[in-house]
């Protein structure tokens, strides 16, 4: 009778001194990774380590009160809390209260003051032309009648300069990504000082005696930048669909005061926005925009208008929460993309970046108030939880020692391999990915205590029923091993189910919870794949467990087991004939 043949599974288990290897370097490996890295804690979320918590009042427009509704706020939180994320704040919470409020919480040790500028930075995000410009505040130059025409002639004497991408000339070059890099604009550091002492009105767009003209002349004449009270109310109740006036800081860190055109772009039409370093350009960091194909058209519509003209009515400024977060100015009608080129540094190309890429609220808000969050109340639960964590986990131990004897140090060194890999990945995970520890976290962690012990057991239920049927240790840990793999397999993946479909359809802290869950879930498999299973293998080689010793938790009289199983020969069948009757 021919041997079998061994299968990939008999083969690789018959060398389990690589699987262990194996997760040992991997180990090693993360470890190593976490020193190096200087993030050997996990980064916890504001409930355990504290941080800030901003209450903001949505605000509807004159007539318009419908607009705070259920959409709009959801909308309205979604924006937010891409805002707050992209400056890598981590574990940041933005949820609804009530129907009119928003609550931010954003952890302590992020830049907290950057995110609570940027979050309450709420109003639409809109490209205007510029009319009219000069330095605010005391020695200001007289103030010339402004324009309310995008097409209005001057010369402020500016040295801004817009170029395309690379050339010095308008000509589109290719990119690595293939597609040609339309325009780009350029902005300089030298602010526009004199924009207003050659800055002449248009006579046909403002004509002697005009109310409204008059009215803008008498705002822009009367505004002080300088002046907080003054900033926050410039520009207040006007429609994007006309000028108004408007504060904002040079690159030289001076406030200017501006006239501004009608709103002619949308934020909604900026498609995305990007910082990006740019190792050709004396210039530095960059920001890239790509608009929408209905804000390619307008703006390629506008540019091409404000090149027509001399400075200051060839600027465009980006207005956000009424305020000029810049205003650089074209030379030539650009559309599908653009690139904001001047004195950035990594910060503030990274802030104007995310302002162009989430500016577009559906609502207005207000500040209504912000407090400080202290780690007291969290960290007493965190206490309380590592405390039920604790105790738990002392009942499974015990239990494993009284149930299984020496089986419960393979269960045990299995938990501590896995803690291992946990904790690991946990602190590589922060500054990775943003992940942050709480207190939901920290339950699912808990959680997998259970699940991963729960591995163990049906793995050993399984060999202790192949030698309760009379097969040594040897190969009754590996005719346990298949059946056994398809029922872990099977309850770990309905675990990961569960854990992926809470992540999906939850928000804020129970999301802490769902990726907690499975993560541990995904590392139980690894481990009792490449660390339980080798390792009851090698110790199957014993004589400790190989001869099922008393305290070995396989001993085969305490488990009740049959006979071995052998191969005898069939009795001999009696000869035909009367047999002696015998007694009993």
């Amino acid at each position: 009778m021919a041997a079998p043949k061994k299968g990939r599974n008999a083969s690789a288990q018959s060398k389990p001194g690589r699987s262990l290897a194996l997760i040992l370097i991997a180990i090693a490996a993360l470890t190593g990774g976490m020193f190096a890295a200087g993030h050997t804690t996990p980064r916890l979320g504001i409930d355990l380590a504290g941080g800030t918590s901003i209450t903001l009042r949505a605000e509807a427009e004159p007539g318009q009160e419908s607009a705070i509704n259920k959409t709009n706020m959801d909308t309205a939180v979604q924006i937010m809390e891409r805002r707050v994320n992209g400056l890598g704040v981590s574990e940041s919470e933005v949820q609804t209260q009530g129907d009119k409020n928003i609550i931010v919480n954003i952890p302590k040790g992020t830049n907290s003051k950057e995110a609570r500028d940027q979050v309450g930075t709420t109003a639409k995000l809109y490209f205007r032309p510029v009319l009219v410009t000069e330095l605010s505040g005391s020695g200001a130059t007289p103030t010339p009648t402004p324009s309310a025409s995008s097409s209005a002639s001057g010369d402020s004497g500016d040295k801004e300069k817009a170029t395309p991408s690379g050339s010095s000339s308008p000509s589109a070059s290719s990119t690595t990504q293939g597609r040609a890099v339309t325009d780009a604009l350029k902005a300089d550091s030298t602010p526009s000082t004199s924009a207003s002492d050659k800055a002449s009105p248009s006579a046909s767009a403002s004509p002697s005696g005009d109310a409204a003209s008059s009215k803008l002349q008498a705002q822009y004449a009367a505004l002080d930048c300088t002046k907080k009270a003054v900033r926050a109310t410039a520009g207040d109740g006007v429609k994007p669909s006309e000028p108004t006036v408007a504060c904002g800081k040079n690159s030289q860190d001076q406030w200017q005061k501006y006239i501004l055109g009608p709103a002619e772009v949308d934020g909604t039409d900026v498609d995305s926005a990007k910082a990006v370093w740019n190792a050709q350009n004396a210039a530095g960091w960059t920001v890239n925009m790509e608009f929408t194909s209905a804000g390619s058209k307008k703006f390629a519509a506008i540019t091409g208008k404000l090149a027509k003209n001399q400075s200051p009515q060839n600027q465009f400024a980006i207005v956000l929460d009424g305020e000029v977060v810049s205003d650089p100015y074209v030379r030539t009608a650009l559309s599908g993309s653009a690139e904001i080129s001047g004195s950035f540094d990594q910060a503030s190309a990274e802030s104007l970046a995310n302002m162009l890429k989430y500016g577009a609220l559906p609502l207005t808000f207000s500040e209504d108030s912000v407090t400080t969050v202290s780690p007291a109340l969290g960290g007493e639960q965190l206490k309380a939880g590592l405390i039920a964590g604790a105790i738990g986990l002392a009942l499974v131990v015990i239990y494993l020692l009284v149930y299984y004897r020496g089986l419960s140090i393979i269960a045990l060194l299995s938990l501590l391999v896995s803690a291992a890999l946990t904790y690991t990945l946990m602190s590589l995970l922060g500054p990775a990915i943003g992940f942050a520890l709480n207190l939901p976290a920290v339950c699912g962690a808990i959680v997998a205590i259970g699940i991963t012990a729960d591995s163990f057991i049906v793995y050993f239920e399984r060999v202790r029923d192949e030698i309760r049927e009379g097969r040594t240790l040897r190969p009754a840990v590996e005719r346990a091993w298949p059946r056994a793999r398809r029922t872990i397999l099977v309850s770990d993946f309905v675990s990961f189910l569960a854990a992926a479909v809470l992540f999906i359809v939850t928000v804020g802290k129970v999301q802490g919870f769902a990726f907690t869950l499975g993560l541990t879930t995904l590392l139980d498999v690894v481990v009792v794949f490449l660390f339980t299973k080798p390792l009851l293998t090698l110790l199957a080689r014993t004589k400790f467990f190989g001869n099922g010793h008393r305290w070995s938790g396989l001993d085969p009289a305490r488990l009740g087991a049959q006979p071995p199983l052998r191969r005898t020969r069939r009795p001999a069948r009696p000869a035909a004939g009367p047999v002696d009757p015998k007694e009993a």
